[in-house]
């Protein structure tokens, strides 16, 4: 299985923020808070707020570069390449020394302190890499200036640091805003309520003295404050930023609200059903930042390759030391080309190629209404065979519907549905809904019936009391007829013989599973209704989707052979298992692993609960007010079985882009590295360190910019 590992909060488990790596920087807001460093045990939690360490680096960086510009004007090689003289006075010629040594001092150290926790820890990355090379380029230049040997390198040295820190603010802010679903969430509550008290007025309290069972008055364009159920009014609601439905939903009485959510057009009372941790979007808060602190498979592997890197780099400037000392004896050429090509070799931009690229798609999941608690299975979604939903509640509605109407002899569907929906209209059986549902959609006008009596087991009887701008009296219906709806017991019971095309018509439904309703008038069945669990519209448009990209589509349910091979083939699905009983269902998943498949599972989350853990990745689907499904991996907060589709799509793209920053962010070393290094030196090519700062901060910038371009993708239907 890929889920349900505890994430890994050890040093250096993140590189979404490297300095994190080191809280002993004390710089982080957390520290500050706290007065000190936290432990290395709940540091995950650190991770949550990077402002105090973007705010450290911006100061640093603004602070350095002023610094440096003395420094850069008081350089013989820019004066050279320039064509100007500086301005003399005693002492001038110290102002690069001492300005070089403030800035390696003020804006280095946080670089020194991280290497030395890399080198201590044994994991040589990014940060031993800079350490290295502003340290070198540091010592030479002191030395250069005490015993005067050679040019002194600390106009390349300021220029390196001031690029180093300006590159991390820029990580900093960036991974802070593309990680900022847990912010967004957090804004959605007001801080107050309006509780409307025992007497009928309305009094403002803040939100967390709600309690349970409180009435609290919504006005338009407020946001609701805390889980509910509507107990007045009717209004639309906007729900886009908890559910990612971009269309307000109507809400009237009886009809559950979600804190955070805003009401546009109309008053609400609200009767709060949940506060503080146990909302909705407490619930969603938890998931993201659990996704935040989990780590994928790719970001495992570029951890690695910054190690790998790091090895490399110092090979090659071992290389590039023992060769250009051989080929024109030690001096400053030589320490030049080993600063440059450790400059070069920084994997600063690998850093920052995965992170960058999670940070976005965790808030894009949010956005559109996915809840993504484990990023390995969000990375798995991508390579998926098969997706395997459960029927009831899921594909379909859950739910009685009508799904075929016949009639017999100058009887039409809108007619018999009429006179139907009448003759039900007191019943509370769950048939009787449906064709009151239906009756409704079709928007017909039902005559007045009276004298209901429900015939146990076998229906229901009423007679018709008038029939006036009803649509019936076309058929001979008046006042007076009895009229009885029911199944096949109610034939049997009047001694009804169906007519061909109504036994054909229910042959055909049985068939399929579907049960079926009868319309008995004056002695004679005058129309049937085939009654199912209705396929929703949107789990035609998934599994399309999902064929298209060519994942199987699979589906378990407890109904029998006949529903779900007739909901199977009306859907298009390539397997299904029926009588499969709950407890079963993760044996059906491990026999599809069995045979190679990595497996997806979707279902609500309750009693699909061993087949979502079982699954190479569970999803839990329609968990709007129940975000805490601690078996899925993902929570999929709408019914809507596109969002799957969507999930897939949103794993392919991401995962698209994490490889083309990977292959950016390393890939240009084995072009840069060996000019570093010299090779062209013959030919008059060689790459001084500043500028081997300026390329590596240039891969940086791509990577950020390419990671941006996924909020540019299409993952919806």
């Amino acid at each position: 299985m890929v889920h349900h590992h505890e994430p890994d909060t050890s040093h250096g488990s993140d590189d979404s923020c490297r300095c994190c790596r080191v809280c002993d920087m004390k710089e982080c807001r957390r520290c500050r808070e706290e007065g000190g460093p936290h432990s290395e045990h709940d540091h995950g939690e650190a991770h949550v707020d990077h402002s105090g360490h973007e705010e450290m680096f911006r100061k640093r960086f603004f602070v350095c570069l002023v610094l440096s510009l003395p420094v850069l004007y008081y350089s013989e090689m820019l004066q050279e390449w320039f064509g100007y003289t500086s301005v003399t006075f005693p002492g001038s010629e110290l102002v690069a020394p001492v300005l070089g040594a403030a800035v390696f001092l003020y804006g280095g150290v946080p670089f020194l302190r991280m290497g030395a926790v890399e080198a201590r820890n044994r994991e040589p990355g990014m940060m031993l890499l800079i350490s290295l090379a502003i340290t070198v380029a540091f010592v030479y230049s002191v030395v250069a200036v005490a015993f005067d040997v050679g040019e002194p390198l600390f106009w390349e040295l300021v220029t390196l640091i001031v690029i180093f820190l300006l590159g991390h603010w820029i990580e900093m802010r960036s991974v802070r805003r593309a990680s900022g679903a847990l912010d967004e969430l957090a804004e959605l509550l007001p801080d107050t309520a309006e509780r409307i008290t025992e007497d009928g007025d309305t009094e403002e309290v803040r939100v967390d003295e709600l309690r349970e069972g409180d009435i609290v008055l919504v006005r338009p364009g407020a946001n609701v404050p805390a889980d509910g159920v509507v107990e007045e009014g009717d209004s639309n609601v906007s729900e886009a930023m908890i559910t990612g439905e971009s269309r307000p939903v109507k809400k009237e009485p009886g009809d559950e609200v979600i804190g955070g959510t805003t009401n546009e057009d109309g008053s609400l009372r609200v009767r709060v059903t949940a506060t503080g941790d146990d909302t909705a979007l407490s619930g969603i808060m938890r998931l993201v930042e659990e996704a935040q602190k989990s780590r994928s498979r790719t970001q495992v592997l570029a951890d690695r390759a910054a190690g790998w890197l790091f090895y490399a780099a110092i090979a090659v400037a071992a290389v590039t030391a023992v060769a250009w000392t051989a080929a024109v004896g030690f001096g400053l050429p030589v320490v030049e080309r080993v600063v440059t090509v450790l400059v070069i070799a920084c994997p600063h931009a690998l850093g920052l190629a995965v992170p960058l690229v999670v940070a976005i798609n965790t808030t894009m999941a949010a956005q559109n209404g996915m809840l993504i608690r484990d990023r390995i299975a969000m990375e798995e979604a991508r390579n998926l065979d098969i997706v395997v939903f459960d029927k009831t509640g899921t594909l379909t509605k859950g739910e009685q519907g009508v799904v075929d109407v016949a009639t017999a002899g100058d009887w039409d569907e809108d007619t018999a549905l009429a006179l139907m929906a009448a003759a039900e209209a007191d019943s509370e059986h769950m048939i009787a809904e449906a064709i009151r549902g239906e009756a409704s959609e079709r928007g017909l006008s039902v005559p007045d019936v009276g004298g209901f009596e429900a015939l146990e087991g076998r229906g229901v009887r009423v007679s018709v009391e008038d029939t006036t701008g009803s649509g019936v009296q076309g058929v001979g219906v008046s006042a007076g007829d009895l009229v009885y709806v029911g199944g096949p017991n109610l034939l049997r019971h009047l001694d009804v013989e169906l007519d061909s095309h109504l036994k054909a018509f229910a042959g055909e439904a049985g068939d399929r599973g579907q049960g079926v309703v009868y319309l008995v008038h004056d002695g004679d069945a005058v129309a049937a209704v085939a009654l199912a669990d209705v396929v929703r519209d949107e789990s035609y448009e998934a599994i399309d989707a999902l064929h298209e990209m060519d994942v199987e589509v699979a589906m378990l349910t407890g109904d029998s052979e006949d529903v779900a091979r007739a909901v199977s083939e009306e859907l298009g699905i390539d397997t299904y298992f029926a009588e499969v009983l709950p407890e079963d269902k993760d044996e059906k998943i491990v026999e599809l692993q069995e045979q190679g498949n990595l497996v997806a599972m979707v279902g609500d989350g309750v009693n699909d609960a061993p087949a979502l853990t079982r699954a190479d990745v569970g999803i839990a689907i329609g968990s709007g007010t129940d975000v805490a499904v601690e078996s899925a991996d993902v929570v999929l907060v709408e019914n809507d079985p596109r969002d799957v589709a969507s999930l897939v799509r949103l794993s392919r793209k991401s995962y698209r882009k994490m490889q083309e920053n990977i292959v950016w962010a390393a890939g240009y070393n084995v072009f840069a590295l060996p000019l570093a290094a010299g090779v062209l030196a013959p030919v008059g090519v060689l790459l001084s360190p500043a500028v081997g700062a300026v390329l590596m901060s240039a891969s940086t910038v791509i990577v950020a910019v390419n990671a941006q371009l996924l909020r540019r993708a299409d993952i919806n239907l």
